[in-house]
């Protein structure tokens, strides 16, 4: 890996140097891990003697942290904002080269940007379209006519199907499938027949989608997921379901059909929505809820179901009471026969 000057580094993260401009790292690392050559970020009081401690030659630092003899200091007002500066920055430099490697296989008509990369054994279909920067990893499928905005990088053994558009700058994680039919079927004599899926997915400008998440192609129009939304691991995402920008989806969230999610939404890991319902902007959903109805824009809801969070708070806390609020109750009943048989 390159190795870069701390001068070269605080001037990407708009660091206040303390030390030796000199010196060289080549990468990050926890505080306690960090060794000659590495470079750390200290952000909270209760890791102060790990920093005190740290081998690391530099440390990203608060404004007031005081100078000790130790590790070169880089003083900034946030350390964690300035750490995932520092991050992209040292990102940056492990770009896969450009160019096609002899085993991918190219579809008629395709076309490729400049400093395009492929990987081994990635195959791409008639009429691929891939913007300029655009990376592609290890046995990518692409099918006939998808196109990939600049800068975009595609993980190892992504499945990109026919009526799929990618942005600009996106992150699709190893795994993933975009564009497979949405479950969708009506009762057909004694089985089911299937309806056929003839929408596609959108997924808009820097959106990014984790490991081996699902999003399925709309039966009529798009599937869309919004600019600047992020998804974590394992999230399914059914047909026609409608993510806004900047929404975060936690890991193995189902969102059924025809959903839609509002700008700036966030759903905690495990939540299941059902379908045709709106989860309003800004709205906020716990680990593990279900939703069945639609959450107003702005509001906190959790539980199964899932109701407004003060609320089902209150509801849990009751429910906790119950086998005393019984004991005392038959008590009462108790009571009260006793009372009616000396009559």
């Amino acid at each position: 890996m390159p190795t870069y000057t701390l001068d070269e580094v605080a001037e990407a993260i708009g660091a206040t140097l303390v030390g030796d401009g000199a010196l060289t790292v080549s990468g990050l690392a926890p505080l306690p891990e960090a060794a000659p050559g590495q470079l750390s970020f200290f952000a909270s009081r209760r890791y102060l003697p790990q920093a005190l401690a740290s081998r690391a030659t530099a440390l990203i630092v608060p404004a007031e942290f005081p100078a000790n003899g130790g590790p070169a200091l880089l003083r900034v007002a946030d350390p964690y904002a300035a750490y995932v500066l520092a991050a992209r920055f040292f990102e940056s430099l492990t770009k896969a080269p450009a160019g096609v490697h002899p085993t991918v296989v190219l579809g008629e008509g395709s076309r490729l940007g400049a400093r395009v990369s492929v990987a081994a054994g990635a195959i791409l279909g008639p009429r691929v379209e891939l913007d300029d920067d655009v990376r592609i990893g290890e046995g990518c499928v692409v099918a006939e006519g998808v196109r990939i905005g600049a800068g975009t990088r595609v993980g190892p053994r992504v499945t990109l199907l026919a009526g799929t558009r990618i942005g600009s700058r996106c992150v699709l994680q190893s795994g993933t499938v975009i564009g497979s039919d949405g479950f969708g079927y009506v009762p057909a004599g004694e089985g089911h027949a299937r309806i056929p899926q003839l929408g596609g997915v959108r997924i808009e400008d820097d959106v990014e989608i984790g490991a081996n998440c699902t999003i399925d192609r709309g039966s009529l129009g798009d599937t869309r997921i919004g600019r600047g939304s992020k998804l974590d691991n394992l999230v399914h995402v059914a047909h026609n379901v409608d993510v806004g920008e900047h929404v975060l989806i936690v890991a193995q969230v189902g969102i059924s059909g025809s959903t839609r999610i509002g700008d700036g939404a966030a759903l905690g890991g495990q939540v299941g929505v059902v379908g045709h319902i709106e989860v309003g902007a800004g709205a906020r959903i716990g680990a593990q809820s279900g939703v069945t109805k639609s959450v107003p824009a702005g509001e906190e809801w959790f539980g199964y179901p899932a109701r407004e969070r003060r609320r089902s708070f209150r509801l849990q806390a009751l429910c906790a009471r119950l086998p005393d609020l019984e004991r005392r109750l038959k008590r009462v009943e108790e009571r009260l026969a006793s009372r009616e048989g000396t009559r």
